[in-house]
């Protein structure tokens, strides 16, 4: 056992061997395995990358194992693994429309052309804790059934754009994309730039926001129009090939919320859309930050905000849980000096104030 001491940069050495010391747990166990997090902790393994904004499951668990499983440790180990690295292109957008889908489900249409694929989920399960998990009995086969249409189904906005009942996607003005990696946030920000920082946002404030948007501080009465889970295709252009080259795939979470829109000046009674977009599953996430997402468009849609969701810069200053953890841990650090000079300056105010009350006394007693 070690145990931390005064002296500085002696303590703080002791303070990291008793950290590793606490990683490497029991001895008589062995010790978990990268594979073993990757597989069996993957919904983990999935937020670290999304909110690290790094998509590398080894790193991820790699990171995750190094924080003894703290989530926002995990995800400030791999967002500052992620600087180290060289940037040498961008991707052409990703085309989730060609989605290899795992999962896809609607809550507006119950017989979806495709049909509704409820995939990995606990929604239908019942949430009490099962003994078994904690053996190493073994798993049924699962039933394979034969898919002779492999064409990708149509999006459940499209089918509404067909009466024209839904906004048109929107469409990126001129040839510069938002990259909060490299620029600074200003405001007002542009729905690229928001989207990025939304995706990378801290899961459980984003969901808190959403919530709040359902509860009245912000009016939205939202649908989940589709949820769709699978892997898509990343490509990148090179120059002097007249194709892209296909760099492999990477398994994401799409939602698009609708919320009905009454209309204004410039656009008739229709559905607008909220999106959210993030690595891996990360289901309550994407729709979290659809539903933040219209809350945001709240002033572009000409109505009434106010809510803490329909505020840009609370919003999107607030959810990166990095600059959050530090800010607040931050705290933890020596502040003897500043301490000691709000103490002189509360003794002299108390010393001020306990002079101005016998003062008081004194003239009451005079008067008296």
């Amino acid at each position: 056992m070690y145990v931390a001491v005064k002296g500085g940069e002696k303590a703080i050495a002791n303070a990291h061997r008793l950290l590793a010391d606490r990683r490497r747990g029991n001895r008589d166990l062995p010790a978990i395995g990268l594979d073993q997090i990757v597989e069996q902790l993957a919904l983990g393994v999935d937020r670290v990358m999304a909110e690290g904004s790094l998509y590398d499951r080894e790193l991820a668990a790699l990171a995750l194992r190094q924080a003894r499983g703290d989530m926002i440790e995990a995800i400030f180990l791999l967002r500052a693994y992620r600087t180290t690295l060289s940037r040498f292109g961008y991707s052409r957008p990703i085309e989730t429309g060609e989605m290899r889908i795992e999962r896809r489900i609607s809550a507006t249409f119950k017989d979806l052309p495709g049909g509704q694929l409820l995939g990995p989920t606990f929604d239908y399960t019942h949430r009490l804790l099962d003994p078994a998990l904690a053996g190493d009995e073994a798993i049924p086969e699962g039933e394979r059934i034969s898919v002779d249409d492999a064409s990708p189904p149509p999006r459940v906005s499209a089918l509404l754009a067909e009466e024209g009942l839904v906004e048109e996607d929107g469409s990126v003005e001129g040839d510069h994309i938002a990259d909060i990696t490299r620029e600074p946030q200003d405001y007002p920000m542009g729905r690229d730039g928001r989207l990025q920082s939304l995706a990378r946002g801290d899961e459980g404030f984003l969901l808190a926001l959403a919530y709040s948007t359902q509860r009245g501080f912000g009016r939205s009465h939202p649908f989940a129009g589709e949820i769709r889970i699978g892997e898509v295709e990343v490509e990148l252009d090179v120059p002097k090939l007249d194709f892209a080259v296909p760099l492999g795939r990477v398994r994401v979470t799409e939602c698009q919320m609708i919320n009905q829109f009454k209309g204004s000046a410039k656009a008739p009674p229709q559905f607008t859309r909220g999106y959210g977009l993030v690595f891996g599953q990360s289901e309550r996430k994407a729709m979290a930050m659809a539903l933040c997402d219209r809350a945001l468009r709240a002033g572009e849609l000409g109505e009434e905000t106010g809510a803490p969701a329909q505020d840009e810069e609370f919003v999107l200053s607030h959810c990166d849980n990095v600059q959050a953890t530090g800010f607040v841990e931050h705290l933890k650090l020596p502040h003897y000096v500043d301490f000691q000079a709000e103490l002189d300056l509360v003794r002299r105010m108390r010393a001020a104030h306990e002079a101005e009350n016998e003062t008081v006394e004194d003239q009451r007693e005079a008067a008296e």
